[in-house]
């Protein structure tokens, strides 16, 4: 990045720590823009070159995320199995968030916090990532060759990898857990869902009835 890039890309940072320390410390609702921009030393229409509201500040982080995880499976041989591939393209997330995280470890760990201690955040946050699972679903029907609205499957294997994953975030307000640990726990949810889902689905087709065709391998 050259020179304006950098002094944006600090601002916008400065922005979101001061943010999510002001939303720890006294709560989202009663955070306002104007103590945000005051605890950078920047005016409110600064703020709001970067972000159009609080909320898109609390949530901005969620956008790269989804780009990181959908350019992932993206990214994923077309030949290896869907379910493969969507758990391969997560362990590629976690590492993504953990080399992301390198300038400031708690940054993931307190936008978390504070997401899981305002409902209003954690709705928007669902529904982003609903938005997000249409995508993944999107892809591995394509990968397959299947019609997603005809064929559940793809969408029901990335919403119960998805909610893994969502379980493995899981970070309440009060909870003193490190990035670290987290990460960890979300590489455990997805050892658990390779116990819980044979990885052997990895070929169907669609008959000229509509009807799902199973090749699946048997697991061992």
């Amino acid at each position: 990045m050259g020179l304006r890039e950098r002094k944006k890309h600090r601002t916008r940072l400065a922005l979101c720590d001061a943010a999510f320390e002001l939303f720890l410390e006294q709560g989202f609702e009663s955070t306002t823009v104007d103590q945000i921009a005051a605890a950078v030393d920047v005016s409110p229409r600064t703020f709001f070159r970067y972000f159009g509201s609080k909320e898109d500040l609390a949530l901005d982080y969620t956008v790269e995320y989804d780009e990181l995880i959908t350019t992932a499976l993206a990214a994923r041989p077309e030949d290896e199995p869907p379910f493969q591939a969507l758990t391969n393209a997560y362990r590629t997330f976690i590492h993504a968030l953990e080399a992301g995280a390198a300038e400031d470890p708690a940054r993931f760990v307190r936008q978390r916090r504070v997401i899981e201690g305002n409902p209003h955040l954690m709705a928007a946050s669902f529904a982003r990532m609903a938005e997000t699972e249409k995508k993944l679903t999107a892809e591995i029907a394509r990968r397959q060759g299947t019609d997603p609205e005809i064929d559940q499957r793809p969408r029901l294997l990335v919403a119960f990898i998805t909610a893994a994953i969502r379980v493995g975030s899981e970070c309440p307000v009060e909870a003193t857990t490190s990035l670290a640990e987290l990460l960890g726990k979300m590489e455990s949810v997805l050892s658990l869902v390779e116990q819980a889902l044979d990885p052997g689905w990895c070929q169907f087709s669609l008959g000229s009835s509509g009807q799902v065709a199973t090749k699946a391998n048997s697991p061992g």
